[in-house]
């Protein structure tokens, strides 16, 4: 047995212990990092890696090739701090909820809505929780079960993620110079209106199923005591969205743009103390809300670096068994999605970046068809139905839902949103 052969082996069960790893609720960050020490010395100990390249180009080239990335996060965590403290978020919701009158199944299809464009452009566990403490109420008022309630409220902001110009950067740090584009917004709102779809027939079912009985004072009281916010402000959170698409801006003075006119029309340029005081706070809670997450972004990238370096040992054990044909690939990631579940190997956020860097090693697949096959679970069974997830997790707590009774909510659901978008992917991309 060759020592390409034996170094691929290795790695291969290094790659599978992260997943258990992963699986078992463990801190990825360290995980990741302890991933990048094996791998470099695998790499080392193979010849395809020097102790020199191994210092500059991945324990320091990494965490600083992220550094744009991680700007901004911060800053798209910032707008979503401004949303919620202007009460511009508690606005639009109140205003849904008048909308859907006095039907529970339209207001909470109005609501889900409404839910994935705010997060088309707002990120962050801060604001998902503000804005959770919002809806979720409003949901439960209307006599929407628990589980059903927490599904739907998760999967909405899941929904919007697949145009969010915040996540979408993570992901370009692993796909290096995939254009945020036409040609992908064309898949990414394709994605989120199946997802958006897919919740509303889940909500017509189960509430269907269910009798929907409503307290209207309690659901008034939760949205009724907001800040006056006028009604120019309302389209705020898809200003950095519009500003992208329509005039090709750069997400960062997007987002500063949104911030100051949500200022503005909110009335609070009153006085230079005031201003600077709001900029200060939001912007300082806005860091604290990704704090954990830029953490795992600084660590990601010395992974990425090391995997494309050991490429040749992939290779050798790998190379003549892995699928060629698109088809296959795109079929197996959609049986495979709820993979994704419990940071496992198909979601970024988890083993999943391993598993692009097996895909990336071995060759054959473009990253213009691997980029949508990878994030699909990532968005739909990671960030809006694993109970690992941190603003899930919250939501459970919050709500006093089990995980199982979460699961059973919305797993098969969002196991059918990853089948229909990756038959999209595949058409759009891989055929």
């Amino acid at each position: 047995m060759s020592t390409a052969v034996i170094i691929g082996i290795l790695l291969l069960i290094s790659y599978f212990s992260l997943i258990y790893f992963a699986a078992k609720g463990g801190n990825l960050m360290i995980g990741f990092l302890v991933m990048a020490i094996i791998w470099v010395a695998l790499g080392i100990a193979g010849g395809k890696i020097t102790w020199e390249v191994a210092q500059t180009q991945i324990f320091q080239g990494g965490p600083e090739s992220w550094g744009p990335t991680a700007v901004v996060v911060i800053f798209g965590s910032w707008f979503g701090r401004v949303l919620v403290d202007t009460g511009i978020a508690a606005t639009i919701i109140r205003k849904t909820v008048e909308l859907g009158g006095d039907k529970p199944l339209v207001t909470t299809v109005l609501l889900s809505i409404v839910t994935g464009i705010i997060f088309t452009s707002t990120f962050g566990a801060g604001a998902v929780v503000a804005i959770g403490v919002i809806v979720l109420p409003i949901l439960l008022s209307l006599g929407v079960p628990k589980p059903l309630a927490v599904s739907s409220y998760l999967m909405s902001v899941g929904s919007g993620m697949y145009v969010n110009i915040v996540l979408f950067k993570q992901m370009q740090g692993i796909f290096k110079d995939f254009p945020y584009d036409n040609n992908y917004l064309k898949f990414g709102f394709a994605a989120m209106g199946v997802q958006l779809l897919v919740i509303i027939v889940m909500l017509a079912v189960k509430l269907r199923k269910s009798a929907v009985n409503h307290a209207w004072a309690a659901q008034t009281s939760t949205v009724t005591s907001v800040q006056h916010v006028p009604a120019i402000a309302l389209i705020t959170p898809i200003v950095p969205v519009l500003l992208a698409i329509a005039f090709k801006w750069q997400p960062i003075p997007a987002f500063i743009v949104a911030v100051f006119y949500a200022l503005f029309v909110c009335g609070k340029f009153k006085s230079f103390k005031e201003i600077e005081k709001i900029v200060t706070k939001t912007f300082y809670d806005g860091v604290v809300d990704v704090a954990s997450l830029l953490g795992f972004l600084f660590i990601l990238p010395m992974f990425n670096k090391v995997s494309g370096m050991d490429a040749p040992f992939f290779q050798a054990i790998l190379g003549g068994v892995m699928p060629r044909s698109t088809l296959f690939l795109s079929v197996l990631f959609a049986i495979i999605a709820p993979l994704g579940l419990f940071r496992g190997p198909m979601t970024v956020f988890g083993a999943g970046s391993a598993t692009l860097g097996i895909l990336n090693a071995i060759g054959g697949f473009t990253p213009t068809l691997l980029f949508p096959l990878i994030y699909i679970p990532t968005i739909t069974m990671n960030i809006s139905a694993c109970p690992t997830q941190s603003w899930n997790l919250w939501a459970l707590n919050y709500s006093k839902v089990s995980v199982k009774e979460f699961l059973s909510s919305g797993f098969l659901w969002a196991w059918a949103i990853c089948i229909i978008n990756t038959a999209i992917a595949f058409i759009m991309f891989g055929a």
